[in-house]
């Protein structure tokens, strides 16, 4: 679903928590990190919060999505994120798209489109693959310029930073 297609007081929700989502990018790029963030929301509040921080970890499963699914499993006590929206400032990839189709997250909202990795309607769409026994309804566009901006931004400084020889 696209963002011209929800009823305005939608939207102001969702806009609300991509905020959220992008607090946690701020904080991967506070690190270094590629900003990205994501949160979980279930019954009006955060019960996952996650940023990206693979560099810092070295572990390339660190994406912001899946720190925020294992922090909201644990919330709940559960694998099944069941009753929960997940918000992500940018597309998931295969990994993330599959992560969240296996915890059986009902929606997912994004940010911007990741021409290169994204998984949920860029490349395909894993999230509403008919051949899966569940299905992550998708919203995106949410703040859209904001969420690109912010990894425009990040990329850009660096590749103006001087290369280490």
């Amino acid at each position: 679903m696209l963002l011209n297609e929800l009823p305005p007081e939608e939207r102001e929700a969702h806009e609300y928590w991509m905020r959220e989502a992008i607090a946690e990018a701020r904080k991967a790029e506070a690190l270094g990190e590629v900003p990205i963030g994501a949160v979980i929301v279930r019954h009006g509040e955060i019960i996952g919060r996650g940023y990206n921080l693979r560099e810092t970890t070295m572990d390339s499963t660190a994406h912001a999505e899946m720190v925020a699914i294992r922090e909201a499993s644990i919330a709940l006590n559960s694998w099944r994120l069941l009753d929960c929206r997940l918000y992500v400032t940018l597309e998931p990839c295969p990994m993330c798209a599959g992560a969240m189709v296996q915890s059986r997250v009902p929606l997912t909202v994004y940010g911007t489109t990741d021409p290169k990795a994204g998984c949920a309607g860029t490349l395909m769409n894993l999230l509403e693959e008919p051949r899966f026994n569940h299905r992550t309804e998708v919203i995106q566009g949410i703040l859209q310029e904001e969420c690109a901006d912010l990894l425009t931004s990040f990329f850009r400084r660096l590749r103006q930073k001087p290369s280490k020889l």
